[in-house]
């Protein structure tokens, strides 16, 4: 497994935590790239220039993070992009838009960049707009995507298409999913869910409550349509079920036990890179 880009961005692990809206604020970033993988502040539906301004600051100075946005939140806000640029991460995510006019405007400034793909048209799209990460999103993966394929087939699919350096992402929760994408020729992991409940994101106590008794998920664009969220109906997001409010989670939700350190969940998880 090729470590170049990991060796690139700084990390002793190839890992990132994904960058999820309301969850993975400047502290969870912080944590996870304090302990060696990539940590990146996500600004979701309700993302703003001034949210973004929140959780940088909580970012201490010589800690590098990564940035994620939506592309088309970025888009009815193009100072959102601006922001997340002047910041310098180390990393810039732009998912669900078919537009990469932002990867140059990334590279100008010497930001790497990342998209995440629900299948191989998505993924050579990406490849020949310069994009230097591509991050094979199965439909077990919480929160919003195209629920296409499993992880297991897509992934395949696009390491097979791609010469680009491929991360895996949905239901990567325990060291054992780390070892099986790893084998299969992941180049590192995307994970969301596992980070979720840690005493660092920005989850409320109810809601990281919600997550350590889930089990179960659903599809769903009912709470984007409530709260007036301009996500195409082919994008929903998975969610807990039987919530009343949304809670995103993946399918490796029924891994989570306890609410762990982000530095433990980056050691738990590391364990199935070298094994």
């Amino acid at each position: 497994m090729s470590t170049a880009w990991s060796d690139r961005l700084g990390i002793r692990h190839p890992l990132v935590c994904a960058p999820m809206g309301g969850v993975a604020g400047g502290r969870l970033a912080t944590a996870v790239s304090r302990a060696g993988a990539l940590g990146m502040i996500g600004m979701g539906s309700a993302g703003s220039p001034e949210a973004l301004a929140r959780e940088l600051v909580l970012v201490p100075d010589g800690v590098r993070v990564g940035i994620g946005l939506v592309d088309w939140v970025m888009r009815s806000r193009p100072e959102l992009l601006d922001a997340a640029l002047a910041a310098r991460p180390v990393l810039l995510s732009v998912s669900f838009g078919d537009d990469f006019d932002w990867v140059a405007r990334a590279h100008d400034v010497g930001v790497a960049t990342v998209t995440q793909v629900p299948d191989v048209a998505g993924a050579e799209r990406a490849a020949a707009a310069g994009v230097d990460l591509i991050v094979a999103r199965g439909l077990e993966g919480g929160g919003h995507g195209r629920p296409l394929s499993g992880l297991a087939d897509l992934l395949s699919r696009v390491l097979a298409a791609v010469e680009v350096p491929v991360l895996a992402a949905g239901a990567i929760a325990t060291a054992d999913d780390v070892r099986r994408v790893r084998d299969t020729g992941a180049a590192g992991v995307w994970v969301g869910t596992a980070f979720a409940a840690c005493p660092e994101s920005l989850l409320d106590d109810a809601d990281r409550t919600a997550m350590l008794r889930g089990t179960d998920t659903v599809l769903t664009s009912e709470f984007d349509r409530r709260s007036g969220y301009a996500w195409p109906e082919d994008v929903p997001e998975r969610v807990l079920a039987g919530e009343p409010r949304s809670i995103d989670a993946g399918l490796g939700v029924r891994a989570l036990t306890a609410a762990r350190p982000a530095g433990d969940v980056v050691e738990s998880l590391a364990a199935g890179l070298y094994a």
